[in-house]
C-alpha cells in the first residue's frame, strides 16, 4: 500500500474481540496471564499496552523502520535517545534545534559527564577531527528555527565511518515528507505532538529504528524510564495520522504561499523556507525530502516593529508549537528559545526580529490579508 493508505489501514494488530475499524482503547494498567508458565505479549502497560503497540506498528510502517516507540511527549522521546549515551561520551549538535532539546543538551548533560560540541555547519564538518569520544551526531533538518538544512546521507555516511550513531529529529517534515533511516541515519524523533497529532490537543513523542540491537537498548530505556505514550493519547495519535498526509498538503501549500509572499514584501528582510530556490540548501533539501512543511521563519527589516506585527495578526495566535490545524506565530528569542544565552542567540542570528510562523489550515486568502494588515499596522 502506498502511504495514504498505510496511513489509514496499517498497523492495526490482530483484535481478537469485534473487529472494530478503530483501534479499540485498552484501558488496563495489567493483564491476566494465562499461567505460570505462560506469559503473553501484554504484561503491564507500562512495557506494553495494545492501543500504544497499534499506534508504534503504524508509525513505524510509515517510516519504512522495522521499529517504533511511542512516548509521553517529544522530549520524553529524546532523552529516551540520549539515554544510550554514558560518562565520558560526547556529542555533535547543529547550532540551532528547538529549545528543550537545547535546555537538556546545555543543562542536563553536564551532570551526567556528557559532553557537547555545537556544530555551525555539518554539511562542511569534517568528521577527522572528531573527538575519539563523540559517540552521537544530534541533527534536527530542517532546523529549528532558522530552517537550516543538512545533507543527512552524507552527514550518516561520514559518522558511520568513525562508529557514531547518527539521530535526526525529523519534526517539522514527519515521514510523509523525509525518511531520515532510508538516508542513512540510525535513530529518527519526533514531537508528535505536532504534525503526527496535528490537532494541538495531545502531547506525544516517537523513536524510529531499525537496528534490532539498538532497538533492544531503546525499549529497555522506555520500560525503564517510564515515559510512555497513554492509552487515550495514543488512540488519539493514531486517529490524528489518518489524516497525516491531508493536512501536510495543505500546510505546504499555505506556508509555499506564505514565503513568497514575504519574499516580495518590503517589510521583510529575510525569508528562512528551504521550498524557496533562495534558501542557500534548497538543492540538498530537493535531494532528500519531497516537501519542505508548514514552519518558515522572518527577520523583519527596521521599518516595522515586530511586536506590533504580532498583536495586528486575528488569524494567527501568538503560542509555542506548531503542526496543528490553526495558525501560529512565535518569538523565538523570548519563548521557544529562551534557553539559549544570550550570547549564542546572537551568534546564530536568533535575535528580537526573527519570527517564527507555523502556517496552518485556513484559506489561503484569509491568511495573506491577516498578514498583510498586520504588516501595515507595524510600519514604524
Amino acid at each position: 500500500m502506498r502511504y495514504e493508505s498505510i496511513a489509514i489501514h496499517g498497523g492495526r494488530m490482530d483484535d481478537r474481540e469485534k473487529k472494530a475499524v478503530n483501534y479499540p482503547i485498552y484501558l488496563s494498567s495489567t493483564f491476566a496471564q494465562p499461567s505460570l508458565d505462560q506469559f503473553q505479549e501484554f504484561v503491564y502497560s507500562r512495557g506494553n499496552n495494545p492501543t500504544r503497540s497499534n499506534v508504534e506498528n503504524l508509525a513505524a510502517e510509515l517510516e519504512d523502520a522495522k521499529y517504533g516507540l511511542a512516548l509521553a511527549s517529544g522530549m520524553a522521546a529524546t532523552s529516551l535517545v540520549f539515554g544510550l549515551l554514558k560518562q565520558g561520551d560526547k556529542v555533535l549538535i547543529n547550532n540551532n534545534v528547538y529549545g528543550g532539546t537545547w535546555r537538556f543538551v546545555s543543562n542536563v548533560f553536564a551532570d551526567h559527564g556528557i559532553e557537547y560540541e555545537i556544530v555551525n555547519d555539518f554539511n562542511n564538518y569534517n568528521f577527522d577531527t572528531a573527538d575519539s569520544n563523540v559517540k552521537m551526531v544530534f541533527i534536527e533538518t530542517p532546523s529549528n528555527p532558522l530552517l537550516e538544512i543538512t545533507d543527512i546521507r552524507k552527514v550518516s555516511a561520514e559518522a558511520k565511518r568513525k562508529e557514531i550513531l547518527t539521530v535526526v529529529d525529523n519534526t517539522f517534515l514527519t515521514s510523509y515528507f523525509q525518511k531520515p533511516l532510508n538516508l542513512g541515519a540510525d535513530i529518527v524523533v519526533y514531537s508528535a505532538t505536532k504534525y503526527y497529532a496535528g490537532h494541538s490537543d495531545i502531547l506525544a513523542g516517537l523513536v524510529m529504528v531499525n537496528n534490532d540491537e539498538l532497538y533492544a537498548k531503546l525499549k529497555f530505556l522506555q520500560n525503564t524510564y517510564g515515559g510512555i505514550l497513554s492509552p487515550i493519547d495514543s488512540f488519539l495519535l493514531a486517529r490524528g495520522i489518518k489524516t497525516l498526509s491531508l493536512r501536510l498538503d495543505r500546510h505546504q501549500k499555505n506556508a509555499w504561499l506564505v514565503a513568497q509572499y514575504f519574499q516580495q514584501h518590503p517589510a521583510v528582510k529575510n525569508v528562512y523556507y528551504p521550498g524557496l530556490k533562495s534558501h542557500k540548501n534548497h538543492e540538498i533539501q530537493r535531494s532528500q525530502a519531497d516537501g519542505d512543511g508548514g514552519v518558515l521563519s522572518i527577520r523583519l527589516n527596521d521599518g516595522w516593529d515586530s511586536k506590533k506585527f504580532i498583536e495586528g495578526l486575528k488569524i494567527f495566535d501568538l503560542a509555542v508549537s506548531l503542526g496543528g490545524v490553526e495558525s501560529l506565530i512565535c518569538h523565538p528569542a523570548s519563548m521557544t528559545h529562551e534557553s539559549y544565552a544570550l550570547e549564542l542567540q546572537n551568534k546564530i542570528g536568533i535575535d528580537n526580529k526573527l519570527l517564527r510562523l507555523a502556517v496552518g489550515l485556513e484559506h489561503q486568502e484569509d491568511i495573506l490579508e491577516d498578514i498583510s494588515n498586520a504588516l501595515k499596522e507595524a510600519k514604524i
